[in-house]
């Protein structure tokens, strides 16, 4: 017996194809909001005032910043012309490019004219979000992009 496809067979398929995308659509946006990590900073207009004067102070310290993970430990190299830098760190954030979850404050150590700190990071994508002290007061803020093989 072959049934007949009538009107309410087609609007019903509709309706549950329809029901399907927005419903993992809204899943979607749900996970991409509830992740986010925040904004960069509270106004960016204030921010953007000042942003040509800070870069250019930071480009004339000339230094050449690094990081990597190995055994347990985040080892941050600035140096300038190949001779380590001293610098006060005022803050230092390792976590994840696109969560705030895993977050770490770190407290580093001076080491063989490095940084070294504690970290806990599984293989990936990992960002460490320095403000560093020069010792002519110039502030030297960046995001170091760390990649941790295991």
């Amino acid at each position: 017996m072959v049934k007949r496809i009538t009107g309410w067979h087609v609007f019903g398929s509709f309706a549950l194809a329809f029901s399907v995308i927005i419903g993992v659509n809204l899943v979607l946006a749900y996970n991409a909001v509830s992740s986010f990590p925040g904004l960069e900073v509270k106004n960016s207009y204030v921010a953007s005032q000042s942003f040509d004067a800070d870069r250019d102070a930071q480009l004339a310290l000339g230094w050449d910043v690094g990081a990597f993970v190995q055994d347990g430990n985040l080892t941050l190299n600035i140096d300038k012309a190949g001779t380590p830098v001293s610098v006060l760190i005022e803050q230092a954030t390792f976590g994840r490019a696109t969560s705030v979850a895993q977050d770490q404050e770190l407290q580093f150590r001076r080491q063989n004219g490095a940084y070294v700190a504690p970290v806990v990071a599984g293989a990936g994508n990992w960002n460490l979000r320095l403000k560093a002290r020069a010792p002519n007061g110039t502030l030297f803020q960046q995001r170091i992009i760390v990649r941790v093989l295991q």
